[in-house]
């Protein structure tokens, strides 16, 4: 069987409106936390900029929280702008609902494929592995990993995941020999 994963390359970008131009696209940059202590109290946001207007603006992570129910590991996270954790609270989808954003992911993934002759044994088991939860389509992704159109990945690929629905789960397909 071989294997294929796909990684991120880099953080995706926002599909966010912004409040001082027409743009509806925001990255996180190098991604920074914003912590404001209130009391006992604590706020913490997620700083997103503009990639039009370079405006800055933020999504909430945590609203009034007590400093005593975080873990210090993840408090100190927030406080040196760890981007592991940026990574995972970007990538978490009741941030996203909450702030009514969603993530878009071109040119944010690459697909990482072993370097092995199809010409050798039919049929070929292949599985993906999805290293963060990036949505594509199966058809898509076979006919890049494979440089096949999308015509010959549907008459030639056996699977048990749908191959046009988008999904960001690992799964498995069984290349069958040409004609």
């Amino acid at each position: 069987m071989l294997p294929w994963v796909v990684r991120r390359t880099r953080l995706p970008l926002l599909s966010l409106r912004c409040v001082g131009c027409p743009s509806e696209s925001a990255t996180t940059g190098e991604g920074r936390f914003r912590v404001n202590a209130n009391g006992k109290l604590l706020d913490v946001w997620l700083l997103v900029r503009c990639v039009s207007c370079d405006r800055t603006g933020k999504l909430t992570v945590h609203e009034r929280v007590p400093v005593r129910s975080f873990d210090p590991a993840e408090l100190h996270g927030y406080r040196v702008n760890d981007p592991e954790l940026v990574a995972s609270r970007l990538l978490d989808p009741l941030l996203a609902r909450r702030n009514r954003f969603t993530l878009d992911w071109t040119g944010a993934w690459r697909l990482d494929t072993p370097t092995a002759l199809l010409d050798e044994a039919w049929p070929v088991q292949v599985e993906v592995v999805f290293e963060d939860p990036v949505p594509v389509r199966p058809d898509r992704l076979i006919a890049q990993g494979l440089g096949l159109s999308r015509n010959e990945v549907l008459r030639r690929i056996k699977c048990d995941t749908p191959l046009r629905r988008t999904t960001s789960s690992g799964f498995a397909f069984t290349v069958m020999a040409g004609d």
